[in-house]
């Protein structure tokens, strides 16, 4: 088992192209750590790098106590995991499995005892007389899971592993794979773009945006209190409402106006030293869905902050109801109970929660206040 340490990486390609800026990340022993963000933001170079598939082109990078810039992948001590499977057709499910193994002389008893302790883990026994044309996209991912593991790796690599299984399989698959590194303990460091598996697996999740880390944190940290506006709005689902207005100083509060509406600040938040330096001057708000309310008891428990709205459209989920909303310019999407009386085309009274606001500055985008 092995704890990584990336040092001020760099990945820079002929022409001038940067995927890859100052990244610092120390990866804690048995961690399941999750690098989220947008296509093209770096995370899967940066695990290529790892790896060893792709040139380190400045920086350190350490798995345990050993620096392993010039190590090739195969010395390691790591297993990766890709996205389209890359099994050998023509190889049964066991071959695929002992395959990296033999390769390292393994002896032939210590290969049949690794693949079949795989196997059982994976629940894939059953497949190991079975060519991969003739198994399901789940059993597939199940073979290059086994295929990992059979290598005993310090580190575990997962790239997308799950983006080519349907919605149903994937959450299947999702629960299975924290299951199986409780089992293994061992290292994991996944990449994706969804940010539904980085909430649900992940020990710390990694935010990145072209190339550069926003932020690193628990799920639930990162979800409460993100560093700006790009991570409030890419961890969450149904994405974090933005809503453009200004702080004004009545008395002894302070209220957001937006779109002739004037809704209190909380005093807590009020009187945060960060916040001073920007009565008077606009702002942006963010507000998660599930802090917009359309009840009764609820509206009547937050009348400083009470607005009309007009419905656009209702979507019942079962369990709850998003409602699209619109103020003006403003548009919001409400997540609420599925007892809720609103139609499309009513104009409602809703409350926001706004014990649970965040306050951005304007042009950094950066949070003032959580």
């Amino acid at each position: 088992m092995a704890s990584l340490s990336l040092r001020h990486i760099y990945k820079k390609y002929p022409g001038g192209v940067t995927a890859v800026s100052d990244f610092n990340l120390e990866i804690k022993d048995k961690e399941f750590i999750v690098l989220v963000g947008p296509s093209g933001c770096g995370k899967s170079t940066t695990l290529r790098m790892i790896a060893g598939l792709e040139e380190i082109s400045e920086g350190e990078l350490f798995i345990g106590d050993r620096l392993v810039n010039d190590v090739a992948p195969k010395d390691r001590k790591i297993a990766m995991v890709f996205q389209n499977y890359a099994l050998y057709p023509h190889m049964t499910v066991s071959e695929n499995m002992a395959f990296g193994l033999k390769l390292n002389k393994t002896p032939k008893e210590e290969i049949k005892r690794r693949v079949e302790e795989a196997a059982r883990i994976l629940d894939i026994t059953h497949l190991l007389d079975r060519k991969p044309k003739a198994l399901s996209g789940g059993q597939k991912q199940r073979v290059a899971l086994g295929r990992a593991i059979v290598r005993n790796p310090m580190v575990f690599l997962l790239d997308e592993p799950l983006s080519n299984l349907d919605a149903k399989l994937r959450a299947t698959m999702r629960t299975e794979l924290t299951k199986l590194h409780q089992r293994v303990e061992t290292t994991f460091v996944y990449v994706t773009h969804d940010q539904v598996e980085a909430m649900t697996m992940a020990s710390r999740i990694v935010v990145m945006k072209d190339g550069l880390i926003q932020q690193v944190d628990t799920p639930q940290h990162l979800y409460d209190n993100p560093v700006n506006m790009f991570v409030a709005g890419f961890i969450g689902t149904p994405q974090m409402n933005f809503i453009n207005g200004s702080l004004v100083k009545k008395d002894e509060d302070v209220y957001f106006e937006f779109e002739g509406n004037s809704i209190k600040v909380p005093t807590e938040k009020a009187n945060d030293p960060a916040l001073a330096e920007y009565i008077g001057q606009e702002v942006v708000v963010g507000i998660r869905p599930e802090s917009i309310h359309d009840q009764p008891a609820q509206i009547s428990a937050l009348e400083d902050s009470t607005v009309d709205a007009y419905v656009e459209v209702t979507e019942l989920m079962g369990a709850e109801i998003y409602l699209y909303l619109t103020i003006g310019e403003t548009r919001l999407t409400a997540r609420v109970s599925p007892r809720s009386t609103s139609r499309a085309g009513d104009t409602i009274k809703i409350a926001i929660d706004t014990a649970r606001m965040h306050i951005f500055d304007k042009d950094t985008e950066k949070c003032i206040v959580h």
